[in-house]
């Protein structure tokens, strides 16, 4: 029970990570120091996408899955959880680089927002 729960934290914190991969810029407007910790993390995500790379956290959330006596899932978070969602047919490496550069406009519009109000003194 104890290793199902890790998991499902583990599917919580990565579905947190990845809601602020896309949308922490916007954080910035309000508290302008979380772009320290935004930046890098969405420079990670929008790597992951680009490079069809695996998050460390989804063999990790497998890992508790398989020590909880359930099934793990091939591929990444995205695959898994969103794209079912949003593209039921899975996940390509075409969609995987719109992802990525979803992640990059996005963030592109905040921070552009950020800066001008930045450079206009409030």
């Amino acid at each position: 029970m104890a290793y199902r729960l890790l998991a499902d934290a583990v599917v919580l914190l990565h579905t947190a990570f990845v809601g602020f991969v896309v949308l922490g810029g916007f954080l910035a407007w309000r508290w302008s120091r979380i772009a320290w910790l935004h930046v890098p993390c969405a420079l990670w995500g929008a790597v992951i996408e680009y490079q069809g790379w695996v998050c460390p956290l989804t063999p990790l959330e497998n890992a508790l899955r398989r020590r909880a006596g359930l099934a793990g899932y091939a591929g990444g978070f995205v695959e898994h959880y969103v794209l079912p969602v949003l593209y039921p047919a899975g996940l390509t490496r075409p969609t995987q680089a719109l992802l990525g550069t979803l992640v990059v406009v996005v963030n592109l519009i905040a921070y552009g927002v950020l800066l001008r109000r930045a450079l206009r003194g409030g």
